[in-house]
């Protein structure tokens, strides 16, 4: 009996996606529950387990967009798993074929121009030449286009300069000197995840008015607070005391004072969430992925970095679902990890703003009328202009400069080790 295996749905709103890769070979006998295949999503890559176990025959190939419900493949439960024997009969005939076929009679190399005109040189004098010179031919070709007989290499007898090499130093010439090295390209299609977050980066710089504003952080009192407490944190809870935990707290704490930062666009309606959805950029096997963290004004810094530490390696092991990554209300997003000094983060739609961290760098500032090293971070805020004005986005940001200043009296309530439940 074949069985058939159809797309199932990936998640609201989703009606298509594309076959990105099969994991096993047309005929193969797969067991019940084995990953078959890996399908893309506008929002996610997903693997697609076989329902049975049995031969499998495909019904659309790598590449392929289908609908959802369609037939994908069929598999032949009736169908006995293989022993583990090889097909010598086979491997011994195409051995014997290769074999005679390597016996036949090599066709007659043709003779290249330039062998040509080396054979005709050859037998016309036995006069020998510099290296370098060039043949009357070759002489014409490189005067018209003024190419200097020094800087080409002859391949004719004695090294010397015939009628191809001209032609081939010509188009070089024409086309600049390439340097030494590979001048290869490779053209791959982009998976629909990729096709789908391009569309929507395109569509947000069209489609909203987007502005970014700029500030920057002294990240001391914070590594003030990791240096002192991030050992026991780990001990107590299993995870690191990183900078995700302050940036979401302060991020929590700026939108209930800048309510409008935490909100969208409906069509000629803006909605503001009475609750925090935070949306992580996280860069996984297929690119850019943005899970969500719930319901962040309920959690504390434990909370926060359980969470974002489950959502990225969810994400980097590409087990991240569609609903993990459906909604947010404002997004945060860290190029610091990869160097970034300073950017304009994109507007994750539909939400309104993205705060972009970025490097740690010990810089010059001022402290009480003296000049001091501090480790200063530059902090972005992208937002829309349509639905947020100057005094909300440049107030949210220094909320968050202050809240990272002064993480202790501001996220913590003056009371450390209770903030971190120690």
């Amino acid at each position: 009996m074949a069985l058939e295996m159809k797309v199932p749905s990936p998640g609201e709103s989703i009606s298509e996606v594309e076959i990105a890769e099969w994991l096993v070979k047309d005929g193969d006998y797969v067991e019940k529950d084995q990953a078959v295949a890996e399908v893309d999503s506008d929002k996610a890559t997903l693997e697609l387990p076989a329902e049975a176990s049995g031969i499998i025959t495909f019904k659309a190939q790598e590449g392929d967009v289908v609908q959802v419900g369609d037939v994908v493949c069929l598999i032949d439960t009736e169908a006995e798993k293989p022993s583990g024997g090889d097909d010598k009969k086979e491997k011994s005939k195409d051995s014997s074929k290769n074999s005679s076929e390597d016996k036949k009679e090599a066709p007659k190399k043709e003779e290249t121009p330039a062998s040509k005109e080396t054979k005709e040189e050859t037998s016309s004098s036995k006069k020998t030449y510099a290296t370098g010179t060039p043949s009357p031919a070759a002489k014409k070709t490189l005067d018209e286009k003024g190419i200097d007989s020094k800087e080409v290499k002859g391949t004719g007898r004695d090294g010397r300069i015939t009628k191809e090499d001209a032609m081939n130093a010509e188009a070089k010439h024409s086309m600049g000197s390439p340097g030494v090295g590979k001048r290869s390209e490779t053209r791959s299609k982009m998976s629909m995840l990729r096709r789908k977050v391009a569309e929507r980066l395109v569509s947000v710089k069209n489609e909203t008015a987007m502005l970014t504003t700029f500030n920057e952080v002294n990240m001391q009192p914070i590594f003030d607070l990791r240096t002192q407490y991030k050992e026991k944190f780990k001990e107590t809870h299993g995870v690191s005391l990183g900078f995700m935990s302050f940036f979401t707290l302060a991020v929590v704490r700026a939108l209930d004072k800048f309510p409008s930062v935490n909100s969208m666009v409906d069509g000629k309606e803006m909605i503001t969430y009475d609750y925090k959805d935070i949306s992580v950029a996280v860069s996984g096997p297929k690119g850019l992925m943005v899970p969500v963290m719930r319901n962040v004004e309920n959690l504390g810094f434990r909370g926060v970095e359980q969470e974002v530490k489950r959502l990225a390696t969810r994400a980097r092991d590409g087990k991240i679902t569609v609903d993990e990554m459906t909604g947010g209300t404002f997004t945060i997003s860290n190029g610091g990890v990869f160097g970034s000094m300073l950017s304009t983060p994109i507007i994750n739609p539909p939400q309104s703003g993205i705060l972009g961290m970025h490097n740690i760098v010990e810089r010059p500032v001022a402290i009480d009328g003296k000049v001091e090293i501090r480790p200063i971070m530059y902090v972005a805020l992208s937002y829309d202009h349509r639905i947020i004005d100057g005094r909300e986005s440049v107030g949210f940001l220094v909320a968050i400069k202050e809240a990272l200043e002064d993480p202790k009296e501001l996220l913590m309530n003056g009371n450390v080790e209770k903030a971190l439940e120690l």
